[in-house]
């Protein structure tokens, strides 16, 4: 066995996950119960005991076989193939159409500018009646 690679191990792949779902160690630690410190234990064990792999797959949304059966060359698979498709990428597409976005705004100013003209017709009706009771 190559010294450099230990597989399966299921700390270090804890924290290959939370590193690449960007999420830091005090978060995943009050998500899954335990202090950070703890936490920080856990990534150092080569195996973690079936409920703490189920809470942590729970909370970094993942198969519990993804921490017990990843290997190092597989996190640089998992990792490379999002590269193609955007799923891992920090330049995801917006989940919005920007220009309803525009045209939204631009509905709301009008909105805003008919509200105003009409208080400003009302303010100038009522201006010429008061004109009109002192004739």
């Amino acid at each position: 066995m190559d010294a450099g690679v230990k597989n399966n191990n299921h700390g270090a792949n804890v924290r290959r996950w939370r590193e690449w779902r960007n999420i830091n160690q005090d978060v995943l630690a009050d998500k899954i119960g335990v202090s950070q410190a703890t936490l920080s234990l856990y990534e150092k064990k080569e195996k973690l005991e079936p409920e703490i792999l189920d809470k942590i797959a729970k909370v970094l949304d993942i198969p519990v076989e993804a921490i017990t059966e990843l290997e190092q060359g597989t996190a640089i698979n998992i990792i490379s193939s999002t590269l193609h498709d955007n799923s891992g990428s920090i330049f995801n597409q917006p989940t919005f159409n920007p220009i309803d976005k525009v045209v939204e705004l631009y509905d709301e100013k009008i909105a805003l500018y008919e509200r105003m003209l009409k208080e400003k017709e009302e303010a100038i009706s009522l201006l010429h009646e008061v004109l009109k009771e002192r004739k």
